[in-house]
């Protein structure tokens, strides 16, 4: 018996690193075409015109963060019918889901459409000249965001069979068409401001065909029928607004906090603060990709019963989603003057200090991400979402007060610090209401070896550093010693002897 479950670990286990290693791909590739791209498009287009296009689709883009939670919602549902193996369930999950999707983006098309429309005509500086060009900007930007809340279904069921290698493909011939259109512009003679937001919306179209044709044609769940039941709609738009209204809490936390560092200090201050966030959602995206692809596991464990191995796996993810965020922070502490210096040339005041802090934060929240699925998990989250978005929403009125009372800038970070441990703490304690599980088994399991563990891979790199002159050399050395270190503490300190066995029974397959 115990040698079935053990085989089970190491299977799911498996499931899990090559999902991981998929979307690592996917993330990539997208990384890497989009720094090529916006050079391109900024040249092509001009500062001017590319920034009309930034100011203007940002009215819309504000609506992103709901296709995410509102998949995340879904996942859920899709994945707990699915580890009950009830077929009938999941098809009824996904029928409503769609009727809501449907229903979600008839609103924004209809606020879009008269509010929005209006304060992009009335409110936002563009000049004279290029009203009309701002016009179809964000026309083109409404269709795409009514597509994204519409592909947003057939990405949840997608996640929840865990075939994240069709992420990859899809994102092969994003990826295409988006080079396709840096060039293409080059050869239209028209407005090329209107040609790019247009053939841009049209990526949207395509990608979104892609994934609707590939969902109805594998599963069966996704090919619509019409269902309906008041109860289980009351269920889904109760789960998908308390999830709206944990992501829209933290866009409000960057918003308001941008706002208060603009009242105390001068515009150079936001423009570090935006270069702290845009590295740390470059290197913040390859922990999500690992949460990722073992949210639908932890969900299907618990929709069986299986508390112990949902337990299990949720405190290995979350040391492993710790590591695989710490192994691209780390270098990037130690060597941030220097690729800062690479990247913008011109580094502003306080971007080092702010780009560090923030690594700083994000490593801690990382460790929570496999504790917010496994909340999702029960379906209970209104005490969770309330609770949890309450304490991240005091970062404003603390950073208010303390930049009040004088201090610097980066103490805004020091704030955001602080708030997201406790966060972590608050986590912990309403998780172990909703499952009971032992709070300190997860603290001296858990938290404190990946805390051994991250002290112990710092000291060898920074030492290094400390032997070095400043230049690419050191930078590439500081890299390597980082991933070492990293991964033979991570292996040695972090990883129980069960832990270390599963990972070479899993290299142990991949070299057969």
């Amino acid at each position: 018996m115990e040698e079935k479950i053990q085989n089970t670990y190491s299977s799911s286990t498996k499931r899990i690193a090559k999902n991981t290693l998929m979307l690592y791909f996917r993330q990539i590739l997208i990384m890497l075409v989009s720094l090529y791209t916006v050079r391109v498009v900024l040249a092509t287009l001009g500062a001017q015109d590319y920034g009309i296009y930034n100011v203007v689709a940002g009215v819309v883009t504000m609506f992103s963060f709901l296709s995410g939670s509102m998949a995340t919602a879904s996942q859920r549902y899709f994945s707990f019918a699915l580890g009950q193996n009830d077929e009938v369930q999941l098809k009824r999950y996904f029928s409503m889901s769609f009727t809501i999707y449907c229903l979600i983006a008839l609103v924004v098309v209809v606020v879009a459409e008269t509010f929005g429309l209006w304060f992009v005509e009335n409110k936002l500086v563009v000049p004279a000249e290029r009203q009309q060009a701002a016009f179809w900007i964000y026309q083109a930007s409404v269709f795409s965001t009514v597509c994204t809340i519409l592909t947003a279904p057939f990405m949840a069921s997608i996640i929840t069979h865990e075939d994240m290698n069709i992420y990859a493909y899809v994102s092969v011939v994003e990826v295409v068409l988006k080079l396709g259109i840096v060039f293409l512009l080059s050869l239209f003679p028209a407005d090329k401001l209107i040609i790019y937001s247009l053939l841009m919306a049209a990526v949207v179209f395509v990608n979104t065909a892609i994934y609707r044709t590939i969902c109805i044609k594998k599963y069966s769940e996704c090919k619509f029928s019409f269902f309906w039941e008041k109860d289980l709609f009351k269920e889904l738009i109760s789960y998908t607004g308390w999830n709206m209204f944990g992501a829209a809490v933290g866009v409000f936390k960057f918003q308001v906090v941008n706002i208060i560092l603009n009242q105390f200090f001068n515009p150079i201050v936001n423009t570090a603060r935006g270069i702290a966030q845009q590295v740390n959602s470059a290197v913040n995206s390859f922990a999500q990709n690992f949460s990722t692809a073992v949210r639908p596991q932890i969900i299907k464990t618990y929709a069986t019963g299986e508390k112990e191995r949902m337990l299990q796996l949720m405190f290995r993810s979350c040391k492993a989603t710790f590591l695989l965020m710490y192994v691209f922070a780390l270098p990037l502490i130690l060597e941030m003057p220097y690729v800062l210096k690479i990247w913008l040339k011109n580094v502003p005041e306080y971007a080092i200090v702010f780009t560090s802090l923030a690594l700083i934060d994000a490593l801690i929240d990382t460790i929570s991400y496999p504790i917010m699925a496994a909340a999702q998990a029960t379906g209970k989250i209104k005490l969770y979402q309330f609770v949890v978005g309450g304490v991240l929403l005091l970062n404003a009125p603390i950073t208010f007060v303390v930049l009040k009372f004088g201090a610097n800038p980066y103490s805004v970070f020091i704030v955001s610090i602080v708030i997201t441990f406790v966060a972590f703490i608050v986590r912990l304690c309403i998780l172990k209401r909703l499952i009971d599980f032992s709070f300190w088994k997860y603290i001296f399991k858990v938290f404190l070896p990946v805390v051994c563990c991250s002290g112990i891979a710092f000291v060898i790199p920074y030492f290094v550093k400390g032997l070095m002159q400043d230049n690419f050399l050191r930078l590439c050395i500081i890299v390597i010693v980082s991933v070492i270190c990293v991964g033979l503490s991570g292996y040695f300190v972090a990883f129980s002897s069960e832990e270390r066995k599963i990972f070479i029974n899993i290299l142990k397959d991949k070299g057969r």
